[in-house]
C-alpha cells in the first residue's frame, strides 16, 4: 500500500464522518463553533492562511444556514471533511504530539483551501454583494 492509498483511506474515514453533518445543520453549526474556538487558539499557527480560513469558515456558516447554496457538493463535503479532520484531535498526527500534532491540521486546510479557491472566491464576490464579510480578525 503506497501513501495514495493511505492518503484515500484516510480521506474516506474522514468523509464518513463529514456524512454526519451534511444533512444535520444543528450538528454541523457545532462543529463550525469548535473549529472557530481552536482556530482563534491557533491563531499564530494559521497566519498565513488565516483570512482563507475564516473565509471557508463564514461560507460554511452560510451553508448551513440555508444562505448560500451554490456552491458545488463536491466543494462542500471537501469543506466539512477539513473542519472535521481540523477539530477532532485523533487524526494522522495528534494533536498532542508537541510541534507536529497541529501541522497537519493546517496542511489539510490549506489543501482543500487551494482545491475549492475558485469557490471560496465566488462566495466572497457573493458575500460582499449581500452584505458584506464581518471583520474575521
Amino acid at each position: 500500500m503506497d501513501n495514495r492509498d493511505l492518503g484515500r483511506k484516510g480521506y474516506q474515514r474522514f468523509e464518513k464522518r463529514a456524512d454526519e453533518y451534511i444533512n444535520d445543520g444543528e450538528k454541523a453549526a457545532e462543529l463550525l463553533d469548535s473549529a472557530r474556538k481552536k482556530a482563534g487558539r491557533k491563531r499564530s499557527s494559521l497566519e498565513k492562511i488565516w483570512d482563507k480560513v475564516q473565509l471557508l469558515f463564514s461560507l460554511l456558516d452560510d451553508w448551513i444556514k440555508g444562505r448560500y447554496k451554490v456552491i458545488p457538493t463536491k466543494s462542500i463535503i471537501m469543506i466539512i471533511v477539513a473542519v472535521v479532520y481540523f477539530v477532532f484531535p485523533l487524526d494522522i498526527l495528534p494533536d498532542f504530539i508537541v510541534g507536529l500534532g497541529f501541522i497537519d491540521d493546517v496542511a489539510v486546510l490549506g489543501f482543500v483551501i487551494g482545491q475549492i479557491n475558485k469557490d471560496l472566491e465566488e462566495y466572497r464576490v457573493w458575500k460582499e454583494a449581500n452584505g458584506g464579510l464581518k471583520n474575521r480578525g
